[in-house]
């Protein structure tokens, strides 16, 4: 049975860790949120202070809801931090909205990766929606659509691998943006940089995993369909 396959084997590897990267983020941030940050700024202040620091004064700061959705809206040029990291005082809050404000400051430079990841999101977004619809019915029904179905179900996945993968130098790239003005500018004390970098290290985990999991599935998708022809 289909579901039930040997292939499933290949992401297994992947699944684990996922699985791990997961508890590993969480774990470190809660730690780090009971730590209260030295500089007594909430993550909101440290996003605009680094904005500022900068130059750049057409982004806005927002509260959004849900645990860790923190993300930066280049379309909308809007920081949007989660309600603990937006009111909070901790390491955690004033290293994840340093590392949205890392995504800023690498907009307002031009930073390709980026553009790239931006172009891409809206294709990567259909294709995650359509890939496996379109592959499963190309797989279970014989015909002579079914090649078709399943190639165009490959190539939309394909689009969202890609996405994944150009997120990494993307994330990784925020994230020393965001240790360097955390450092730089004094922003945490000596003793609290060792804790900063472990929740950003931490979050760039889940974009690893991220990666490995869709790159897994693309080459399970491309086995299962070989094997019918």
């Amino acid at each position: 049975m289909f579901f039930f396959d040997s292939t499933y084997l290949l992401v297994l590897p992947a699944l684990a860790l996922a699985l791990w990267a997961q508890w590993r983020v969480q774990s470190t941030y809660r730690r780090f949120a009971e730590v209260r940050a030295a500089a007594g700024m909430s993550g909101r202040d440290m996003a605009r202070a680094i904005m500022v620091r900068n130059g750049i004064t057409d982004v806005a700061v927002e509260e959004t809801g849900g645990m860790l959705s923190d993300h930066y809206d280049p379309r909308a040029k809007t920081v949007r931090l989660s309600t603990d990291i937006y009111a909070g005082d901790s390491i955690s809050s004033i290293a994840v909205a340093a590392h949205e404000v890392g995504h800023v400051l690498q907009h307002a430079q031009g930073y390709v990766p980026l553009g790239v990841r931006t172009a891409v999101a809206p294709v990567a977004s259909l294709g995650s929606g359509l890939a496996f619809p379109l592959f499963f019915i190309g797989f279970l029904f014989r015909g002579g659509m079914s090649h078709f179905l399943m190639d165009l179900g490959i190539w939309f996945f394909s689009a969202a691998v890609l996405f994944q993968l150009v997120t990494l130098p993307v994330e990784f790239d925020a994230s020393k943006r965001a240790l360097a003005q955390l450092t730089e500018s004094g922003s945490v004390a000596p003793e609290e940089v060792d804790g900063a970098r472990k929740v950003l290290n931490a979050a760039a985990l889940t974009y690893v995993a991220a990666a490995a999991m869709g790159a897994l599935q693309l080459i399970r998708l491309v086995i299962l369909r070989d094997s019918r022809r």
